[in-house]
């Protein structure tokens, strides 16, 4: 039987990075060329209702040989970042690695440095597949695909262990947070699911941000220069000023943890409009409030001051804590923590600095924490994957099922 990282080594080389400009769903076809060779290899190795969609989801059922265990669902996307080219992936294996600097492009003198990522040292002795310092590698997250066709291949190899019907599932459009826009919660048909999409081995998370955008213009006056004495009002410096008000240490490269943070992410101007996009987070939905209500009166303040109609705000969640959705059934994290500990690896409960689609998911009525898949450096060129830690995930999801069955 193949291991997971053979399969990831052929997913990889299909480009299918998402188009956050597009409008179509998915956002780019080329997420179909995946999904169609997915299909075919679930049903090769015996998933009968194997399909993909007209919105690019591929769906199959391992069918159960035991009574009276929950249906579990296993979750993973299609698309890679838009963030850097995931075109032809050229991905590097290096077998043994000795703990130090890794060249990952001679010829353009890209290296991976240990200074950098001090955690690459915990990887010596092990085989790691990274990139050739040109693409990404796209392990986030066809790595969880790879690892979840792997146990599934698992338990059809190996009937006499006993297993509930387990639902698969493969979304597109995940990193442009459209993974769940046409996910079907009553056609997959799970009570409850794991999304295969975290990153360093033993890493299981069900908390993750609340989220919010703000989209701001800002109306300014354009008079000649040679003229514009108290007449004129710089949209540009306006939003400036308005960013000013906001916390100074209050921002992604200040904060860690369960910090929150206000992100600026977009600032586009002239003197006559000033155009400013934002992304706000944080886990404790009391702090989120107050940051929303925060850049309101920030605001607010800049009409009173410059005049009424100056800023326009408005502000739209995103999606929310998958926590409280999560905590009901906190069994389904347990059971993953006790997988873990029975293939002697140490559990790192955390929270995600970010949203997964397991967190809407959870909302649409199917709790989905997220489960590592063994892979670092996500979205660029230093994206790394460790070929162990994949086999680790692998037998984690085995172990989880398996422990339902019993």
């Amino acid at each position: 039987m193949e291991r997971a990282y053979e399969k990831l080594l052929r997913y990889v080389v299909i480009n299918t990075k998402s188009d956050e400009n597009s409008e179509t769903i998915p956002s780019t076809k080329t997420q179909f060329d995946l999904a169609n060779i997915l299909v075919e290899e679930l049903k090769a190795i015996g998933i009968e209702d194997a399909h993909v969609d007209e919105n690019c989801y591929v769906m199959g059922t391992l069918k159960g040989n035991v009574e009276n265990a929950p249906v579990i669902g296993l979750i993973a996307h299609l698309d890679t970042s838009p963030d850097f080219s995931g075109e032809n992936v050229k991905p590097n294996i290096i077998k043994n690695y000795d703990g130090k600097d890794i060249v990952l492009n001679k010829e353009l003198n890209i290296i991976m440095r240990v200074s950098d990522f001090p955690y690459l040292k915990d990887y010596k002795g092990q085989t790691i597949i990274t990139t050739d310092g040109t693409t990404l590698l796209g392990a986030d997250d066809k790595a969880g695909i790879a690892e979840i066709m792997t146990a599934v291949e698992y338990f059809i190899n190996h009937p006499e262990i006993k297993h509930g019907d387990v639902k698969i599932c493969f979304t597109p459009d995940e990193e442009i947070g459209r993974g769940a826009d046409k996910f079907d919660v009553k056609k997959f048909g799970a009570d409850f699911a794991y999304t295969i999409d975290g990153s360093f081995l033993g890493e299981i998370e069900y908390e993750n941000f609340n989220a919010a955008s703000a989209s701001i213009k800002i109306h300014g006056v354009n008079i000649h220069p040679g003229s514009a004495k108290h007449k004129m009002k710089n949209s540009i410096l306006i939003g400036m000023e308005l960013n000013s008000l906001l916390p100074a240490f209050e921002v992604p490269q200040y904060t860690e943890g369960y910090e929150g943070f206000f992100l600026l992410d977009e600032f586009t101007g002239t003197i006559e409009l000033t155009k400013m996009e934002y992304i706000i987070r944080d886990h404790d939905m009391e702090k989120f409030l107050k940051k929303k209500a925060f850049l309101e009166k920030a605001c607010q303040f800049i009409n009173d001051k410059y005049g009424e109609g100056t800023v326009e705000l408005v502000l739209k969640d995103s999606y929310f804590n998958m926590k409280e959705k999560i905590e009901p059934v906190m069994h389904i994290v347990d059971s993953v923590i006790k997988a873990m500990e029975n293939i002697g690896v140490k559990p790192i409960v955390k929270a995600i600095r970010g949203g997964t689609d397991g967190a809407r998911l959870s909302f649409m009525g199917l709790p989905t924490p997220n489960i590592f898949t063994g892979g670092f450096n996500f979205h660029g060129k230093f994206e790394t994957i460790s070929v162990e830690a994949m086999d680790k995930a692998v037998e984690t999801i085995v172990e989880v099922i398996k422990s339902y069955a019993e």
